[in-house]
């Protein structure tokens, strides 16, 4: 008798400003049975100089945590554990230094995620830790900046993420730990003056409740709780309450309120003052608290994967809608590309499994800058791929998608290209190979199918065979060819063109 498959576990690691959590899940039928939860106060945040580089303390701190946590993820595959670095490693000018030393002590990917994918990530994990109630507000304040996000059911319909932080306002206003009425009101007025741009459209959107998550809102309400409040709800007149209490003392250190921790006193007062600046700025009458923030949205998103696929879908189609793409030329560059690259990768692993797929998105949308001038259009859809919102895509992949659009076309000037720290550069290369050739070959746009073409790939030096008597009959795009391998020529490589009978259809 066979013993009964073990469940499959799964693991997700939040990168904070302020702290770095790590959850385990184990995946019974169809829910996510938490069975461990690991926090480290690691302070990321203010290691950050002001030429916005992490100092060596700092990125020892959370070296040290994530090999603590490597630990606990022995034998685990890298399908099942995700790690999502949130704003201070998006500030950071040197995380790919600090990404790099992390390789040699845990064996998995760092995705750095922009701000409104960690916002959409928070809404995925509070929608599927709370009951269903409705239109929800969820606030989420973290040692860098702020995510808010109106949704329903599991799919957010606002998000905006806010450079404001319990961390880096601490820094601003309360330096050393000094506590005053002038300083809580300058930190307020700051925090009100970045949520103006964004408050109009979240008061017309509107909502029947209002959430909070993660470590500063959940200090709050444990707060709170101490002070008598015990279904732990967050009020405006709770919270000038708590500011009351707060003023009485000049320094962090001597705060002494019910359910605070030492270490969570030191950010404190950075954190009420932003969350009674956004109560103020989106008139919250009350707010409840849930345990499911970022990390169980990693968690959820990582079982439910088809969810994940969709979003990046929706995402492609709407920017290619957006931008006027071509669908049909969109749609034969990404064929081709496609055929030509699983003849040079026909068994890839899972990293060049992921990036084929990425080299689809980037065939897809890589006309997207033509909707803003033709000369340099490869440049505009770079830029336009690199700082577009796109849920469900973190930036090192749309670093990807930029970088493959920007060599689809004319000379490669391979020394600008950006530093990755998921992928490496060589890998990116066929791909960039692949998706000039695809291009270049649909660069008629004809609907006439091609004709059976096959690609050989010896590293830099690549050999496509095209049907006997073909270059006669396509003497335009034979012209295109011999100028894509001048191209390749001055790069370094080699692209060199036959023609083979056994391929005449």
């Amino acid at each position: 008798m066979t013993e009964p498959e073990a469940p499959r576990e799964i693991a997700a690691i939040d990168i904070g400003s302020n702290s770095f959590h790590m959850v385990v899940a184990r995946v019974v039928g169809q829910s996510l049975q938490i069975i461990s939860r690991h926090k480290q106060r690691v302070h990321l945040a203010s290691g950050l100089d002001a030429q916005q580089n992490l100092d060596q303390a700092a990125i020892q701190r959370g070296l040290n945590c994530l090999a603590m946590f490597a630990e606990r993820l022995q034998g685990f595959p890298p399908e099942n554990v995700r790690i999502a670095a949130t704003y201070t490693l998006r500030q950071a000018r040197n995380a790919h230094v600090f990404l790099k030393r992390a390789e040699a002590l845990i064996p998995y990917s760092i995705e750095i995620i922009p701000g409104t994918e960690e916002a959409r990530l928070i809404y995925l994990g509070v929608a599927h830790t709370q009951p269903d109630n409705g239109r929800k507000l969820v606030v989420d304040i973290g040692g860098g900046s702020t995510e808010l996000v109106i949704g329903e059911g599991f799919h957010p319909l606002i998000a905006y993420s806010k450079h404001m932080g319990c961390v880096s306002y601490n820094k601003l206003f309360f330096p050393k730990g000094k506590i005053s009425s002038k300083r809580m009101a300058a930190a307020q007025l700051a925090a009100q003056q970045k949520m103006e741009s964004i408050a109009n459209t979240y008061m017309r959107a509107g909502w029947q409740t209002a959430i909070g998550s993660s470590g500063t809102i959940k200090a709050i309400r444990e707060v709170l709780i101490g002070m008598g409040h015990q279904d732990g709800v967050i009020t405006p007149e709770r919270l000038a309450l708590l500011i009351e209490a707060m003023l009485k003392v000049k320094q962090a250190d001597e705060l002494d309120l019910p359910g605070l921790t030492d270490d969570r006193k030191p950010v404190f007062a950075a954190g009420v003052a932003i969350l009674s600046a956004v109560f103020k700025s989106l008139d919250i009458e009350e707010m409840i608290f849930s345990d499911g923030a970022l990390r169980e949205g990693l968690l959820y998103e990582m079982e439910d994967r088809f969810r994940f696929s969709d979003i990046r879908v929706r995402t492609a189609t709407a920017m290619a809608e957006q931008y006027n793409v071509d669908l049909a030329q969109a749609t034969r560059v990404k064929e081709t590309a496609e055929m030509l690259y699983s003849q040079i990768e026909p068994q890839p692993g899972l990293a060049k499994t992921d990036l084929a797929t990425l080299l689809g998105w980037g065939a897809q949308l890589h006309e997207v800058g033509l909707s803003i001038s033709y000369p340099g259009f490869h440049r505009h859809s770079a830029y336009l791929l690199r700082h577009s919102t796109m849920p469900g895509f973190n930036l090192e992949q749309q670093t990807v998608l930029a970088t493959l659009v920007r060599y689809q076309r004319k000379s490669l000037k391979l020394e600008e290209m950006p530093e990755l720290s998921i992928y490496k550069r060589k890998h990116l290369y066929p791909l960039i190979r692949t998706l000039r050739l695809a291009v270049a070959l649909n660069g008629q746009r004809s609907d006439s199918p091609l004709p059976p073409i096959t690609v050989e790939a010896n590293k830099e030096e690549w050999r496509l065979i095209l049907p006997e008597g073909w270059e006669a009959d396509n003497r335009l795009l034979a012209a295109d060819l011999r100028q894509e391998q001048e191209y390749w020529q001055k790069a370094g490589w080699q692209l060199h063109l036959s023609e083979s009978p056994l391929l005449i259809a």
